[in-house]
Order: structure tokens, then sequence, then C-alpha cells
């Protein structure tokens, strides 16, 4: 009942409290509340910094509160607490946290104060120490005093005393707070024993085992806090607004709703809402999981975190930050259950149900026989020391193995839960396709040409265009050696396609809609070709003078492990479900192709969808594992038992997943599958062989007198076996496993021009860059640019002027770049002549953007709305550590340094560029 309420109004209850001191009133909202966890919205995060350091001091002092989150650039505090559920607890948990909202602003934080998640990870570091030191030190003393060394007993036996005192704790915890007789407990009471009957060699060796033990454990397990990851954290950090009449630039959680937000190609688009002008290209694959980009005009609405293409809106933002629709999956995504981090105790399940047994046998064989040493004996003949070392042993090998081959497991309980998984659904797009369109085939209607032809004419049009289809037909002519022509006219329009005047004649590339618009009649390609849309094709048509030459067929190809995965896991008994935000047509095309079955597939599935499904799964008694990797596959992948996603997913995917996959190649999924049934299986032979020894001790011991050097032979020779066993996964599961090599997909921004390929000259093959636009208007005029080149070779933004009289219109959407009549210059050309005129010198190096981000401290998002303005090459000196100058290539994708010096060669480099 009082979830309910919670969940729906949390009416603060401040009134009820007698405040000591003045408050002011602080406006907070609960935006969402489970059992345990608190998530609270406080205007006052985002502008007060002091305040924010003041909260984070009085809740953190809460004796109820286990874990605290702080995100001001959201305004988000998260609180997770340990209380008794009970509507009295509750209301006194809100009532304690609701007025260290409120009082904050008046305390005064200690010097010297630490938060209580410091004090812990400082606490836990000196616990490791004194783990390991002491039982180390009782060792080398008694084995010192073994061999004749004059040291003190009562010296050896302080060391294992305190070297104990975790085990004893552990023990007294149990039975304060669980009314339970632990294997602590034995081992306690049998090392005190040993201890004083002088015996100092066996508790401090089993001392060693154990702890070591738990330390490992310690070192496997994953904090049950998730990664605080907000939307705001996932977007840019600015967003362009138009404010009394002007563009101006400001931080992303500043913009509110019924603000008018422009938005520049290669930038993300920071809101939801309407188009208020313009025409662009959107990629929503990582929001939607569509895996073609679509085209949004006027009047239709776009999502905050999908990335603009081509073309220049202006968006009035009808939703923005966490009620945006990622914001929304987001939330979905913390709200999720959280799980215990660690693998099951199973010395716990094992051992702890044999304390009470093992002390009445022990304690009747003592008192039957008068003789102590073989109670002793019996009391250290426990099963819990073998199992408890042996299991983190093999967690933390297993770790270590998957690790070295490229798949980051994050805790014990994943690999616990993959070793029984039964069912993997995954995302479509991205997972088991390569993210990004390819080239299937090219059909031909005019028999004077050949495929190559079409396919030439078709990239010689589309080169340089960021649109991916663009970029995938002209990959696919480079890929097959097919020389480009160069473009007498040239022109672009967005959301339908290319014109350009090839050879003499006039050519168009685009869509249906685009050759309807310049009458070119479809009707025989649709008679000839009836079936060209099946197969989850789409249609890219060439025209050349009025009539249909050829259309190329493309596709986002299956990832070329996918097949064999699907296979794999099939063998394997498990299970493969497909979600995908495309189509029916076009998911089951694909599903059909990987051979899935039908009935396992779910199209048009956007993020709610997805989660019914994996719970639906799950509640059907399904052990179900998640793989994905966009913002649409966050809250599905934290509703599922295991989660899988891959180094290059978005950050709310690749943080909120058990299981990475480095190499992005999905066969490291089976391997971790593999490698950690191996390491349950593994356990449970270390179960056998730890119990069946001791058991059978234990029994000979009732009837026959046993040493307690011979017990603690038996007690720790099998932990050391079970130890010993445990490191078996580092040698791999003892299956074959595909090498996770020739299956990579490379990333667009990773394609490079190989070092011995000669570079063409400007004119034969010129890339064409649509040009940046002011938010009134639709213009996507190219900017031609030479051939990606080498390092060495000088790269800029520029306009070659065809025949030296090349213009660029403005005004009317239809922007053209002509032989003849004009002087107009692109802002590129401006760029370039500046850094002409400051004596430019050569490139000496080149990076990824990812790599630039981290060079320069900031998100790849910040450097793609940056690299397109005009003072990139100046803003990025003063970012860089060295104060070095990039400048972007579109055709490489890559950013080259420059610097500033008077080369004569760098003027031969500037004609051979095209600038002069």
């Amino acid at each position: 009942m009082i979830a309910t309420s919670v969940t729906n109004d949390l009416t603060p209850t401040v009134a009820a409290v007698e405040p000591t001191i003045q408050i002011e009133n602080i406006h907070y909202q609960v935006v969402h509340w489970t059992e345990g966890r608190f998530r609270i919205r406080i205007p006052r995060l985002a502008d007060d910094p002091e305040y924010v350091g003041k909260l984070h001091y009085l809740v953190d002092g809460l004796d109820f509160v286990s874990n605290i989150q702080l995100n001001p650039a959201s305004r988000s505090l998260i609180v997770e607490y340990d209380y008794e559920a009970s509507a009295k607890a509750i209301a006194i948990v809100q009532e304690r946290l609701f007025s260290a909202i409120q009082t904050a602003p008046q305390v005064e934080i200690p010097l010297g104060w630490t938060p209580k998640t410091e004090e812990e990870k400082a606490s836990n570091e000196v616990d490791f120490v004194e783990r390991l030191a002491f039982p180390a030190a009782g060792l080398a003393l008694s084995v010192g005093a073994m061999i004749g060394l004059p040291i003190p007993g009562f010296v050896i036996a302080g060391v294992v005393f305190v070297g104990a005192i975790p085990v004893f704790k552990r023990a007294w915890e149990a039975i304060q707070q669980d009314r339970q007789l632990t294997i602590d407990f034995l081992d306690g009471l049998a090392l005190s024993l040993h201890t004083l009957q002088g015996h100092y060699f066996a508790p401090s060796f089993m001392l060693g085992l154990v702890e070591g033990g738990e330390a490992i454990r310690d070192l496997t397990a994953r904090g049950s806090e998730r990664a605080n990851l907000d939307l705001l954290d996932c977007l840019n950090k600015t967003a362009f607004v138009i404010r009394n009449g002007e563009v101006v630039e400001i931080p992303t959680a500043e913009v509110i709703v019924g603000d008018r937000v422009v938005v520049y190609p290669g930038d993300q688009i920071p809101v939801d809402g309407s188009i208020i002008s313009g025409t662009g290209i959107i990629d929503q694959c990582k929001l939607t999981g569509e895996s073609v980009p679509v085209t949004r005009r006027e009047g239709e609405e776009v999502f905050a975190s999908t990335l603009l293409v081509d073309g220049t809106l202006t968006i009035d933002a009808e939703r923005v930050g966490n009620n945006t629709r990622a914001g929304v999956i987001v939330n979905l995504m913390q709200a999720a259950p959280v799980h215990d981090t660690r693998v099951e105790n199973y010395a716990a399940m094992v051992a702890n149900q044999a304390v009470l047994p093992t002390l009445a046998i022990g304690a009747g064989v003592g008192l039957m026989s008068g003789d102590l040493n073989r109670a002793v004996a019996l009391l250290t003949l426990d099963f819990g020391t073998g199992i408890r070392v042996s299991v983190p042993t093999t967690i933390l090998s297993v770790l270590t193995y998957t690790a070295r081959n490229g798949v980051l497991i994050r805790s014990g309980r994943a690999i616990e839960i993959l070793s029984r998984i039964d069912t993997v659904v995954f995302d479509k797009t991205g997972t088991l396709t390569v993210g990004h369109a390819g080239v299937n085939d090219i059909d031909i209607m005019d028999d004077r040409f050949t495929k190559d032809d079409v396919l030439c004419l078709a990239a010689t049009a589309e080169q340089g265009l960021t649109h991916p289809i663009a970029e995938a037909i002209v990959h696919n002519a480079k890929d097959k050696g097919i020389a480009l022509k160069e473009c007498e006219e040239w022109e672009y329009k967005v959301g339908l396609g290319a014109a350009a005047k090839i050879d003499g004649m006039q050519i168009i590339v685009g869509s249906p809609r685009f050759m309807n618009q310049e009458n070119v009649s479809l009707d025989e390609y649709d008679r000839r070709y009836p079936d060209a849309k099946s197969g989850g094709q789409s249609l890219v048509y060439i025209a050349g003078d009025g009539k249909l030459i050829g259309v190329v067929r493309y596709s986002d190809p299956a990832r070329e492990e996918s097949r064999e995965v699907i296979a794999e896991l099939k063998r394997m008994g498990i299970t493969a479900y497909m979600l995908s935000g495309d189509v029916s047509r076009v998911a089951k095309a694909v599903a059909g192709n990987l051979g899935m079955n039908p009935d396992n597939i779910y199209a048009e599935a956007f993020p709610e969808r997805k989660v019914e499904v994996v719970k639906s799964l799950h509640d059907s008694g399904k052990t179900v594992a998640f793989c994905g990797d966009g913002i649409n596959d966050s809250a599905a992948l934290a509703y599922a038992d295991v989660s899988i996603s891959f180094a290059g997913a978005t950050d709310i995917a690749r943080e909120t997943a058990d299981v990475v996959l480095m190499e992005d190649d999905l066969r490291g999924l089976l391997m971790a599958i593999k490698a950690a049934r191996q390491a349950m299986d593994i356990i449970w032979q270390n179960t056998a062989i730890v119990a069946v020894p001791n058991l059978g001790a234990l029994v000979s011991g009732i009837f026959f007198a046993l040493d307690p050097l011979l017990a603690v032979v038996i007690n720790n020779g099998t932990a050391i076996l079970a130890e010993l066993n445990g490191l078996r996964p580092l040698m791999g599961p003892g299956m074959e496993i595909p090498a996770l090599t020739g299956a990579k997909v490379v990333p667009q921004e990773a394609i490079t021009v190989p070092s011995e390929k000669p570079v063409p000259a400007v004119s034969e093959t010129p890339v064409v860059e649509p040009k940046p636009q002011l938010a009134e208007e639709v213009i996507t005029t190219p900017v031609v640019e030479p051939e990606p080149q080498l390092a060495e070779e000088v790269n800029v933004a520029i306009a070659p002027e065809t025949n030296g009289n090349g213009h660029y219109a403005n005004g009317n959407g239809n922007g053209h770049y002509t032989n003849g009549n004009g002087n107009g210059k692109h802002p590129a050309v401006e760029t370039a002549i500046e850094l002409e005129k400051a004596n430019m010198s050569s490139p000496v190096g080149h990076l990824k953007q990812s790599d630039l981000a981290r060079r320069l401290g900031m998100s790849p998002q910040t450097l793609t709305y940056r690299r397109s303005r005009a003072d990139f090459v100046e803003w990025s000196m003063t970012k860089d550590p060295e104060g070095v100058a990039w400048l972007y290539e579109p055709g490489s994708r890559y950013f080259y340094t420059v610097e500033f010096d008077n080369s004569n060669v760098q003027q031969e480099r500037l004609v051979a560029a095209g600038v002069r």
C-alpha cells in the first residue's frame, strides 16, 4: 500500500519534523521509488555546487543509506537504503531523507570528511592486507619454530589470533544477525583449539587458505550499484537554440520546453519535438533499431539521442531531458531489479548445514574418549574451507581467461547465470547485423550499361555524401577497383537523392519519390523484378537522361559470424530469439537467412515491447540472456537475467551489460557460455573433491583415533587439490571455440587509404561534402574535396573551383556547383585560405575520432559538433595538451595534425590539394 502511494505521489512530510534551525523551502520531486531505492529530482543541484556537497554529507550520514548517486547535470539524487519493508519504516526513511534535502544548505561540512563509500573502500584495502599478511606471518613463524628457531609460542599464537579476527567477526555477525552457526564458527573454534594446544602450523595454513579465498572472492564481485547513467550524459554537452533572434550555444541541460533548437549535420538531436523548418536524414538505429536512416520534414516528429546525418533542422522542443523518449528508456533501465553480484556461496549451502552435526559428533567423541585431540581432529574436518577457497579461484580464472580472449565478464554472478541460460534474445540491428548498409546486387535496365557502369555512375554522383547508403555505394565501387568519373554539374536534394552531369549524361540517383518527381517511370522494373524487395532489401534507383538504367539493391547485412553463432547455440540447447525495430518483412528475411525459427521473431519491437518480451520469457521459467547495443536495448538489458553488449555499443548499453564483447564479435558469446559451464562443472567437481575425503575421515574418526595433523592434511590437502582444479579455466573450456578473428566489423571511421596506394589527382576522384546551412535553409550544396591522402599529405576541408569559376548558390534549396558564373566561397574554402595565409605545414599524424576525444579529454559527441565549425583548428589547439592543431578530413574520417611554419613545400601541396 505504501509503495503505491510513494510511486504515484510522494508528498514530503517535513512538517512533522521539529527543525532546530530555520530552513528554506527547496523544491524536489520523487520521480521513482522501489523497495530499497529512491530517485529524486532536485533542481537546485544543477546550480549550487555547495549544496551538492552539503546534501551528500547529510544523506551519507543517515544510518540506513547504503549508496548515494548524485548527478548535478540531471538534477538527480539516487539513494539506496537498507531498512525493513514496513509502512512505518518507510515513513521514517522518507521523513529523514526529505528533511536532509531541506536542511542541507544550513549545515557545515567538517574538515576532512570522507564519504562512507570512500571509507569502506579504504577499509577494504586495509582488510585485504590484514587477511593475507598475518596468516602468512603466522605460517612463516610456525615453520621457523618447527625447524628449531627460538620463537616464543605466545608470539606465534598472537599473530594467528590477530589474523583470525575476520573469521571471528564473520562468525559473530552470523550469530547476531542470522541466529546461525556458520562454517566460520567451526573454523574459528578449530583454529582456537589448535593454537591453544600449541599446534601453530595447521591453523596458520588453514587461515591462509580461508582468508586468501575470501580476498579472491571479493575481487571477483561486482558492486551492486549501477552506473549513474543519466540521459544527459549520453548527449552532446551543448545544444544550439534560438534566443532573441540569434543562434546561441547553451548546455543541453538548460534547454527547456518551447525552445527552438537548431541541429546541424553530424549532431545528435537533444530533444523530442517537431520540425519547424528544414529537411533531414536521421539515423534512429540506436533508439528504434531501424537499420536504414529515415527522412524527416517540416511538421514531423524527431527524438532525442538520434543522429542527424544530413540537412539542418530547427526543432520545437516538446520534451527535454529525462522526459524524452530516450529518457524514459533510461529511467526504465535504472528501475530494473538489482541482482546479487556474487556467485552463490556453495560453501554456505553445503557446509553451514553440517556445522551443528560436526560439533555434536566432535563433542560426543571427545567426551566418550576423553581425548581432546580426537575432538579437535573432527572439528578440523569441515566441508566448507576447500569449497570456499576453490570457488573464487575458479571464478577468477574464468574472468582472467575470457578477458585475455576479448570478453569482459563483470561478475561471478554473470558466470553462474551464463552457465545455465537456455534462451538468448538478440537485438537485430548492430547485433546480428553489421549495423550499416551494404550493396547486395545491381539490376540492369539498359543493355548499354554493365553492372560496373551503373555502379560507377551511382558512386560518382554519391561520392562524398555522409548518407550511409551513399557511403555504401562508394565503398562498394572502390572495393571493386572502379575508377570514379568527374561530375560536370552536381546537385543534391535532402531526402531525395543526387543529380549530376557525367560524361554529358544527366544522371539522377535516389528514391522512388525522386524518380517520380523527375518523371522517370519505374513500371518496367516492377514487372521485371517483382521480388526486388524480398530478403529485407531496399532499393536505390539510377536514371540517365530521364530513363531508368539500373537499380542498386542494398540491405543491412548479417555479421558473417551470426549464422554460425545461431547454429552453435542450437547445438548447445539454447533457443535464440530476435527483436527488431524494423518492419516484419525485413526482420523475417534476416532471421530466415540466419536459420532462426520464424516464431521467435518480434518485429517493430520498440523498447517497452523488448522489455515485455524479456520479462515474459523470464516469467515462463526460462533463464534469459539479452544481447544488444543501442539506447533502445538498455532497458531490456537491465531486465534480462544476464546482459551482453559490445565494446562499440552506446554508453548506456555497455555499462548496463554484465558481459561485454570487446572484439565486437558474437563468437565471444559462445566462448563465454562454454567457459561459464566449465566453471560450474569444476565447482561441483571441487565439492566432491573436498566432501568425499573429509566425510570419509569424519566417519573414520568416530570409530578410530584420528591424529589432528592427519585431519589437517586431509582437510587442507583436499582444499589444495580443489584450488589447483579451480585454475583449470585458465587453459580454456577444453572444447573447440572459433578464434575471434576474421569477423570483426571495422567501424566506418577506421577505414583508411592503404599506404601503398597512389593518391589520385583531385580532378579524377572529387569527394563531395554537403554544405553547412543556416537554420532557415534547406541548402545542401556540396563541398568538393580531394581524395583522402596519406598522413604526410595535406588534408584540408576545401572546395576547389571547377575550371576556376565554380560558385555556391544560396537561398533556394537547390544550390548548384557548375561551370561558369560566380565566385561565391564556401566557409570551408575561407578556412583553407586562412590556413594557407598562416603557412600551415604538412600534417604529422592522424587519429580516429574516439582516440582524439580521449586525447582532448572530451566525448566523441563533442568532437562531432565541433569538427564542422570554421574555428575548429584554432579551437582544437586550445584543447590539445601539447597545443597541436587538428583538422577533420571527411573522406577518410580521420583527424590530421597541422603545424604552422614557413615551409615552401606547403605552397606546392596546397596547389596540389586544389586551393590554388
